[in-house]
């Protein structure tokens, strides 16, 4: 309780005429002071450190270990905080309405249509609908929905505008950023999936068009063209100084992510002091970062996967701190924001840190027979798929139980019956090198020091150690994260279980809107080949070639041979072994 608190609740009891009418009025207030303190003081604190381990139960779902209805609450909030970026300090808010008014008015003017004209030539939407489609935000679930899928909305009522979109007051004015959910839920098959990996996000391409486009336009011309408001105008002057300090590169393909550029280049656009301050003189001519060409993009994590590991990054680089923390730097680093400003937000905004951390550690993913049928499971071939897993991918990926061996097992439905009970994970998460593309733990010591070197990073006990190769990651809800590997290569189960020369080189990642079209049931992942839906061929940036730099489908193979070379498997042990997998 602050100081400020415990004043206000002197003052409360004085003017109710407490303190003058009960001999104890001193003694009780200190009391309840002292209980809160002592709450505080006893509340649980999860282990954040370098030699952190997971507990005997395998999982931190629980982060804090909160009670009952509290644990409900507070994952409620976190969720929200999710979906409605919370951190208000962020650097590059546009002014929603002037933005609005650029993208869809219809003017008479000659001189503002030009404008407008100019605008939507160099954004390319004709609408906000189009622009949120464009960034990859998807749609939050009806009010019915139920279990995973019962996404809270903001303000108790479902939004006229997609999930991640988020508002906020700057200058007596509406600004519009995007949050976490951004990039961390994808639609699938008719139902938006918090926490799964965006299959197609455009987040950092957004930026860069803010980084191609904005320092053009000065903020006198876009108050006359937008016909913006003094504070939106003002919300425009703000935005445009911390976008020269963006540095962005566009993913080389839809489906990954270049956050890993994006933080390296703007760091490279600051000063190399505490707080990396602003510097206009390397926002034009920036310290050269290897990330500018090197190729180091990766998929979105997916985040029921936290409760069961002890490291963050897909490289398992980030080897001490809150994830939460380390997403907001990186984010706020990548919007331009000014650093003491954040870390000044992160000290007075802790619960909401730990609402988001509670939420995020509590996500579950969903379970094949959310989107299918469970008699497309063969009961008898996963069972002989599960002595595959067990045999070749349990002493990296960790061992998942099954319902189905459970006591009295068979009096139970098979949805029941081919559901998880407990997911055991090594306790302490291990970085493996198993051959594939290196690309992406070789760019984090591209400014891995200059991350350690802020106080904020100090502050937040977050320290960075580049590795040699990558988590092998827990397989819950694996049917549903294709494509697979850090960087989107294998098109499908089928493919990680073949030899990197015979896996598929040259696919397109489509929407997940139709399961009978868009999704391969039997390999579980894309269709490729023939089986590719002809729509999907118009988009070339959902192509994807794995013969091009940090695209590569290489490794993750030798588990699947003998000493001597030869398969391990036949192709029907390998269809019971996927068909083990859809199970997870």
């Amino acid at each position: 309780m602050t100081k400020v608190s415990v004043q206000r609740f002197k003052n409360s009891m004085l003017s109710t005429g407490y303190f003058k009418w009960h001999p104890l009025s001193m003694i009780l207030p200190l009391i309840f002071v002292a209980t809160l303190f002592s709450s505080s003081a006893n509340a649980f604190s999860p282990d954040w450190t370098e030699d952190a381990r997971l507990p005997e139960s395998g999982s931190r779902n629980n982060i804090y270990e909160l009670k009952g209805d509290e644990f409900k609450k507070v994952n409620r909030a976190g969720k929200i905080h999710a979906s409605n970026y919370p951190v208000t300090v962020t650097g590059a808010l546009l002014p929603f309405e002037a933005t609005r008014r650029v993208v869809e008015a219809d003017t008479k003017n000659p001189i503002r249509r030009w404008i407008y004209n100019i605008g939507r030539k160099s954004l390319g939407f004709k609408s906000m609908d189009d622009m949120y489609k464009w960034v990859g935000l998807n749609d939050f679930n009806e009010e019915d929905a139920t279990g995973i899928f019962k996404i809270p909305y903001p303000n108790d009522e479902k939004p006229d505008y997609p999930m991640g979109a988020t508002f906020m007051k700057r200058f007596g004015e509406t600004g519009l950023t995007f949050s976490c959910t951004t990039c961390h839920s994808t639609r699938m098959f008719g139902k938006t999936v918090f926490g799964l990996n965006n299959k197609r996000p455009r987040a950092n391409e957004f930026f860069l068009m803010g980084q191609k486009h904005v320092p053009k336009l000065l903020p006198g011309f876009f108050k006359v063209g937008a016909k913006a408001t003094k504070g939106e105008t003002q919300m425009y002057r703000e935005a445009r100084k911390n976008i020269m300090a963006i540095g962005a590169v566009a993913p080389k393909v839809l489906g990954l992510d270049s956050s890993l550029a994006q933080v390296a280049l703007s760091l490279s656009k600051r000063n190399q002091d505490a707080y990396a301050t602003y510097n206009k003189k390397l926002q034009k001519n920036p310290r050269p970062n290897a990330l500018e060409h090197f190729v180091a993009d990766s998929k979105p994590g997916v985040w029921w996967n936290l409760k069961y590991k002890t490291r963050w990054l897909r490289d398992g680089s980030i080897v001490s701190g809150n994830p939460i923390y380390t997403n907001f730097l990186w984010n706020e680093i990548g919007r331009g924001t000014d650093l003491k400003k954040l870390e000044n937000w992160m000290k007075e905004n802790d619960q909401v840190v730990k609402e988001l951390t509670a939420a995020v550690f509590a996500t579950e993913a969903p379970k094949w027979s959310d989107f299918f049928p469970a008699e497309a499971i063969d009961l008898p071939a996963a069972k002989r798929g599960q002595k595959h897993f067990k045999k070749s991918c349990a002493k990296c990926h960790g061992n998942y139980d099954k319902t189905w061996d459970l006591p009295g097992a068979e009096e139970l439905s098979l949805a029941e019956q081919i559901t998880t009970s407990r997911v055991v994970y090594p306790k302490k998460t291990k970085v493996k090198d198993v051959g594939t593309d290196p690309n992406r733990w070789m760019g984090m010591q591209h400014f891995a020091e200059d991350l350690n070197r802020l106080a904020i990073s100090k502050w937040m006990k977050t320290k960075v150690v580049p590795q040699k190769g990558y988590v092998p990651p827990p397989l819950v809800g694996v049917f549903a994260r294709y494509p697979y590997f850090h960087n989107n290569s294998a098109p499908s189960l089928c493919d990680v279980l073949s030899k990197p020369k015979d896996r598929t080189v040259i696919f397109y990642q489509g929407p997940a809107d139709d399961p009978e079209t868009d999704y391969d049931s039997e390999c579980v992942g894309y269709p490729t080949g023939r089986d590719i839906p002809k729509k999907w061929y118009e988009e070339k940036e959902a192509k994807f070639d794995t013969r091009k730099p940090g695209l590569s489908n290489s490794g993750h193979y030798k588990m699947f041979t003998n000493e001597d070379g030869t398969e391990k498997y036949s192709p029907a042990e390998k269809k019971e072994l996927i068909m083990f997998l859809k199970t997870l």
